[in-house]
């Protein structure tokens, strides 16, 4: 990567705790399983997308809301402890913090219960912190985790102020059509990218042809995240296809966060987009081979070795 300049970062997305349990299969309705072990992780996808950045160099600030419980406590001390700032973090008297269960079967293929919490009462608190951050912000990442009209407005408020907006359609949700002329890089993956467009994607053919319909919508750059057949984006004037890294997999929790928040600290470096989506494969690959979430996102310098030692 050229670091040609500092990335200054804000996220504003969901925090949650992770209670994740591991098992050879998933139960059938009606049957218990056997599991092989649980533990904890702080996630969410904007707290993991803030820990990705900040453990990159950027200098990250973090916005959203927590319960006033032992949670709320445990994920906000992770985060400064990560070098994350969190003076946009409010704790919420009337929700709990929100949490995810999952469950990791024998291929380490996760599936996922939310219960967002005191995300869901994002509101316009934190869209006036957030504003008064927007002057010295590069890049401000969105997800789909909390109120999808609170995106809309931060994402509104961030284009106002030139700042560039990635938006990660994770989980699946719709996106309001006035909202994609204030995306300049939506990030879904391939399940998101299908439930947005009705496509199918399981090629680079099908992948661009998704990616058409959502430059369409009116957003200015696709990146759709494919897993081992690697990352597929386009925009009006250029398109491509990054190979994927090869690694061992220990579980797939928070991989496109950990690309998401690597994709911001390099464009907000200035890299181009090509590079940029080539250091976030990089730092995905590397998530999956670690348990948890924020546990499992790279440092700066096991991206760079990582992408030094393989060829595409």
């Amino acid at each position: 990567m050229t670091n040609l300049k500092s990335a200054n970062i804000v996220v504003f997305g969901a925090i949650n705790m992770d209670l994740i349990g591991l098992s050879t299969r998933l139960p059938l309705p009606g049957e218990t399983v056997k599991g092989e072990s649980f533990y904890t992780s702080p996630g969410g996808k904007g707290a993991n997308q803030a820990v990705a950045a900040a453990r990159l160099g950027g200098a990250v600030k973090m916005f959203g809301r927590v319960g006033n419980d032992l949670f709320g406590q445990d994920l906000i001390r992770n985060l400064s402890e990560n070098q994350v700032n969190v003076d946009g973090i409010a704790r919420d008297k009337n929700n709990s913090s929100g949490i995810a269960m999952i469950l990791l079967d024998s291929t380490r293929q996760n599936h996922i219960l939310a219960i967002y919490g005191a995300n869901l009462s994002c509101n316009e608190e934190q869209i006036q912190a957030l504003e008064s951050t927007l002057k010295e912000t590069d890049v401000l990442l969105l997800q789909s985790e909390i109120p999808v009209d609170v995106s809309l407005d931060a994402a509104r408020a961030a284009k106002s102020q030139e700042v560039l907006v990635i938006w990660d359609p994770a989980p699946p949700s719709k996106i309001p059509t006035e909202a994609y002329e204030f995306i300049d890089i939506l990030t879904p993956n391939q399940s998101e990218a299908e439930f947005l467009t009705g496509i199918p994607v399981n090629d680079v053919t099908s992948a661009d042809a998704a990616a058409s319909v959502l430059l369409e919508f009116g957003t200015k750059t696709v990146v759709i995240k494919m897993g081992d057949l690697g990352t597929f984006y386009a925009s009006q004037h250029n398109k491509g296809h990054i190979m994927p890294y090869k690694v061992t997999a220990i579980d797939s929790i928070a991989a496109g966060d950990a690309f998401g928040g690597a994709l911001a600290i390099a464009l907000a470096e200035g890299n181009h987009i090509d590079k940029a989506i080539k250091f976030g494969a990089a730092s995905g690959a590397l998530a999956v081979t670690k348990k948890g979430a924020q546990t499992a996102m790279p440092f700066l310098e096991e991206v760079k070795n990582l992408m030094s030692s393989s060829e595409f």
